[in-house]
């Protein structure tokens, strides 16, 4: 941070929810605030802190087989703080030249940036600060054009995003998902988790409670909302799979957690 920039105002005695994620990782950057409505969470979901590592898990696996397919420009909207190994690490890891662009809107990501900019010397990172309702302002973000070429591929990555965007009456959160891939070439992809209460509708509808008192609203989709953010693109095997099952590295991945305890989609899809 340049003494031309804001102070971050991180707010610790308030829950945040990229906190709350953190924590669920075995992360190191959250605060009492947050351990406390993580307790809450695990109180009317004790699998949370199971469902988040398995989502993160996915994006490592997918994002490794994007790059292992000649992917070499990704662009992960939704960071959150980083929590090695970040995707950059896992892409550039396979490919030393992948470029990768985060973008957050969040402050407390922002304070972090620093560790998402370490990429390899081959490669190259940039971080964006930036509102995912606002899709425009991703793509057309200097540091953005800059890092992406966007007329060759890009691997899309919107990993436990999409229920942070209500629909207030509007969907929303689909609008912006196809401005992003309409953005993209043929030949991106979408990678991309959503919480679901298709399993638990009780605790589900309990946990959108407790973000809401933590001052972040959410809208939990069913199958058939999820598999609407993919419409116009090939979907890769398996199709719409519960995240530790879109091709785990062990069989047994896929049978260690119920549906009820994962309790979010997962797919990845290309642009004909």
């Amino acid at each position: 941070m340049t003494e031309h920039e804001p102070v971050v105002e991180l707010k610790l005695d308030r829950a945040h929810s990229a906190r709350i994620y953190d924590y669920m990782l075995g992360g190191k950057t959250n605060f009492l605030a947050d351990r406390m409505a993580a307790g809450r969470v695990l109180g009317v979901f004790p699998a949370a802190l199971v469902a988040a590592r398995i989502n993160r898990e996915f994006m490592h696996r997918a994002t490794r087989h994007l790059a292992a397919a000649g992917l070499r420009q990704f662009l992960d909207i939704g960071t959150g703080i980083p929590t090695p190994p970040n995707l950059h690490e896992i892409a550039q890891g396979v490919a030393p030249d992948a470029r990768v662009v985060y973008t957050d809107n969040d402050p407390i990501v922002l304070a972090h940036a620093a560790a998402l900019l370490r990429g390899t010397p081959e490669g190259r990172t940039a971080y964006v600060p930036a509102d995912v309702t606002d899709p425009r302002s991703i793509l057309t973000a200097p540091h953005l054009l800059a890092t992406l070429d966007l007329t060759r591929p890009v691997a899309l990555s919107l990993n436990a995003l999409m229920h942070f965007v209500t629909d207030d009456g509007q969907d929303r959160a689909h609008t912006v998902v196809e401005t992003l891939k309409s953005a993209l070439p043929s030949g991106s992809t979408l990678a991309m988790t959503h919480a679901t209460p298709d399993f638990s509708p009780d605790a589900m509808h309990r946990l959108v409670d407790i973000y809401r008192d933590a001052g972040t609203e959410l809208q939990f989709r069913t199958r058939t909302e999820f598999l609407r953010f993919f419409d116009g693109w090939e979907l890769l095997d398996p199709g719409i799979a519960l995240s530790h099952q879109w091709r785990p590295e062990r069989p047994e991945d896929a049978t260690h957690v119920t549906d009820a305890e994962a309790a979010c989609y997962a797919a990845v899809a290309r642009k004909p």
